[in-house]
């Protein structure tokens, strides 16, 4: 299979192919962090590297299989501002449908955050009226995450049809299953911490107890005041 990954960050698209036993001969990646390229190609040197997806032309990737994409969410998201395709880095949508148009892949992949009904609607109806699935990555993991993913299959007038994506089964991670057993004192809540998170946040503020069996999903407010510390929002 040959793959065209965009806003690949650090190839997790092809670890999870690895990991679903699908065969990669080929996988192209349009990312330009370099410390996620870094790590991409630490881990997989087999990578192409192609830079920013708005330099990437389709013509040059005619032959491809699948087109996974996953773009900024920020302005989609409703923890977000919402301002949708307002925001330059959501525009970078429209490059995902580009590309896809003009390499007709086989099939593409699509994933982004929960958002509005509108915002849904105006994707879906540039992506041949292919609708998304709903899926809590809790299911598969101790983080409860919920994300779309609109996955379309190429039909023989050019178009794409939906292709149908089972719930996984609950596996039944919990929490404990991924904590370390030993994490470094210079990591962990000082008393003082956690009364100034509880005071930033008031009552929708909490530190997760080693009991909770789920991690709701992390905001990214958290990046801004306890980068360090493992605490969540509600």
């Amino acid at each position: 299979m040959k793959v065209l990954s965009l806003f690949d960050g650090i190839s997790c698209g092809y670890e999870a192919l690895l990991r679903a036993w699908v065969p990669v001969d080929e996988y192209y990646a349009s990312e330009i962090d370099k410390h996620a390229i870094k790590v991409a190609m630490d881990n997989h040197p087999d990578i192409v590297q192609i830079g920013d997806v708005c330099q990437v032309k389709g013509e040059d990737y005619k032959d491809i299989d699948l087109i996974i994409w996953g773009s900024p969410c920020q302005w989609f998201s409703m923890a977000g501002k919402m301002l949708n395709f307002s925001d330059p880095r959501s525009k970078l949508f429209f490059e995902f449908v580009r590309l896809v148009k003009e390499c007709k892949p086989k099939y593409f992949l699509l994933e982004n955050v929960k958002m509005k009904k509108d915002y849904i609607k105006v994707i879906t109806e540039q992506l041949w009226g292919v609708e998304p699935t709903l899926i809590d990555s809790a299911l598969v993991s101790a983080q409860h995450r919920n994300r779309l993913y609109w996955v379309g299959k190429l039909q023989e007038d050019w178009t794409y049809a939906k292709v149908e994506i089972p719930q996984p089964e609950d596996r039944w991670i919990l929490l404990k299953d991924i904590l370390l057993e030993y994490v470094e004192p210079k990591y962990e809540l000082t008393d003082s911490q956690k009364k100034n998170y509880e005071r930033d946040f008031g009552s929708k503020g909490k530190v997760l107890p080693e009991w909770a069996e789920k991690c709701p999903t992390l905001t990214a407010s958290m990046g801004t005041w306890w980068w360090n510390i493992p605490a969540i929002l509600e």
